[in-house]
């Protein structure tokens, strides 16, 4: 097999190597994986005929490497496929190659094709839909004739009461029971033999329709072997040579077995012939090229971190042995940091939260506001934190004492009487001096806490803007959100459908800064003792005019 290392065309003498791995969830590029990125591009861009599929986009990774030699180099790769194959020659190979022709996976397909095959056959068959058509005409005269006869039985009924309105002998008398016995009686059997005839015309229907179902209820079991089987073909490497299949390794997690696709992505590819060819891993980064999709965001020559659904049990796996940066989410570098109280009272206070701290304790030890104000009022009754911040945003937090004052504040949320202004910097011109934006938001399974765009399955979210100023090629504007859902500004802000400029220095979105330009301006709201309508304000640490 033609080796998959490549030297660097550029020169990188300058550079040193990384004292430690990069940590996948949360990174900035090192400089070699930029120029091995960049050097990736080029080729994709000389690619003409993968132009109109690399147009809608594909992730790619690359992976700086030291051979046993101390040659420092670097591989590349894709996620998924490529032009309906897995296998190109500047790419390192897949895990496991499900889509060579002879394996079990394709040919297992095939039956599985043919089982569609054949379900559309009946699906479609005249059979079927003369059969369903019948039953839906039976249905139809059934109902009528039985209207009828209950129409007639009530006309009789009346004509009858209204003869016993006179006198009558007891042999008319007896008549007229006899009358009104005949009557329900053949309504009754006229009843009888219509069931019997839907009950036939259903059971043709059922008959055509339940092999359908059988050869559904087949193709799910085979699928569900074909997927184990093929999960159990990953069998993933280590730093340390131990290996594990996907099935292992998604066991312990909260879904239990691996998404379609694991495996397949960039990252674990690109660990996994290092280690298979001796190749010392020293740096990675993860670039999109081509369109966003349209649900999540990506664009087009950004560096994102690794997904979580797919990867993260993977790549916890293959790093063992390696040494890792740590997660800069879980530095605490705001342990010394002072709170910043604008306002307090005996029922609530506003503080000007620094970004990088959680607004409540998440994983780990890292510190909260909430842990703070838990400290600084140990009397405070009530969960005292009334609504929150992302932890990389800065600006107003509201805070309560009391467990009366948290629930008329949550009240004020919920109703939306509570007034907001966000102030963020954005990459790009917005044209429009102010609008609004509606797109519907949920989380993404498969890569929390990233949201997606999703008319189906998303929450309402309603944001109105109004730009400030723009400069070099950035947009400072204000946000009003009419709504509070998780990454609200951060998606409406860079998703195509929206602003299509995604917030400076939003690492899930757009690409990492020195830090997320997003602070939250104002807060104005009704005291819930005094009645009294409180307006705080507190610019931005950024600039606001001179901006980067």
């Amino acid at each position: 097999m033609e080796s998959k290392f490549h030297t660097f065309t550029h020169s990188t003498q300058s550079i040193s190597l990384p004292e430690r791995f990069t940590y996948p969830f949360h990174y900035t590029p090192h400089p070699l994986c930029v120029i091995a990125a960049e050097e990736t591009q080029a080729y994709l861009k000389e690619r003409t005929e993968w132009m109109e599929e690399l147009q809608t986009g594909k992730m790619f990774g690359v992976l700086v490497v030291r051979t046993p030699a101390g040659a420092v180099g670097y591989l590349a790769a894709f996620s998924g496929n490529l032009a309906g194959k897995n296998v190109h020659h500047f790419f390192v190979p897949p895990i496991y190659d499900l889509l060579q022709p002879d394996g079990f996976f394709r040919q297992e397909e095939e039956q599985i094709n043919e089982i569609n095959a054949r379900i559309r056959t009946l699906q479609t068959s005249p059979a079927l839909e003369k059969a369903r058509h019948v039953l839906k005409n039976m249905l139809k005269l059934n109902d009528h004739m039985l209207r009828s006869s209950t129409a007639t039985l009530k006309e009789m009924k009346e004509a009858r009461d209204l003869r016993r309105q006179s006198p009558l002998t007891e042999e008319e008398a007896a008549l007229l029971i006899k009358e009104s016995q005949r009557a329900k009686a053949v309504h009754s059997q006229l009843a009888k033999l219509l069931r019997s005839f839907n009950e036939n015309a259903q059971a043709k229907v059922n008959q055509l329709e339940q092999e359908i179902e059988q050869l559904k209820q087949e193709r799910k079991r085979r699928s569900a072997a074909l997927q184990h089987k093929l999960f159990e073909q990953f069998l993933i490497m280590n730093a340390r040579g131990e290996v594990k299949d996907l099935c292992e390794l998604f066991a312990p997690t909260s879904q239990g077995t691996p998404p379609a696709g694991a495996g397949e992505c960039a990252a674990p590819k690109l660990l996994q012939y290092a280690y298979q060819h001796q190749l010392e891993p020293i740096a990675m980064a993860e670039f999109w090229w081509g369109d966003s999709p349209k649900t999540e965001i990506r664009h087009h020559g950004y560096y994102y971190p690794a997904c979580k659904g797919k990867c993260e049990p993977i790549l916890h796996h293959m790093l063992q042995g390696l040494r890792v940066d740590e997660n800069p989410l879980l530095a605490d570098s705001h342990r010394e940091t002072k709170l910043d109280i604008l306002y307090e009272d005996d029922y609530l206070l506003v503080i000007n939260k620094p970004e990088g701290m959680l607004s409540v304790p998440g994983k780990g030890d890292v510190d909260s506001v909430y842990q703070r104000l838990s400290i600084l009022y140990p009397e405070a009754t009530g969960p005292i934190i009334v609504h929150r911040l992302d932890m990389a945003t800065s600006g107003l937090l509201l805070a309560a004492k009391t467990k009366e004052a948290h629930q008329n504040l949550q009240a004020q949320f919920k109703n939306r009487t509570i007034q907001k202004r966000y102030i963020a910097l954005l990459e790009g011109e917005v044209p429009q001096d102010e609008g609004e934006i509606r797109l519907p938001l949920c989380p993404d399974p498969l890569d929390r806490p990233r949201q997606i765009v999703s008319e189906e399955f998303g929450k309402p979210a309603f944001t109105r803007y109004r730009v400030l100023e723009r400069t070099s090629g950035k947009t400072l504007i204000a946000f009003y959100p009419q709504t509070g859902r998780t990454h609200q500004l951060r998606v409406h802000a860079a998703h195509p459908l929206g602003l299509h400029c995604p917030i400076l220095g939003d690492e899930l979105y757009g690409r990492k800064a020195e830090r997320l330009y997003l602070h939250a301006e104002y807060l104005a709201f009704t005291h819930p003792i005094t009645s009294e309508r409180i307006e705080i304000q507190k610019s931005p640490a950024f600039p606001r005019c001179s901006m980067p």
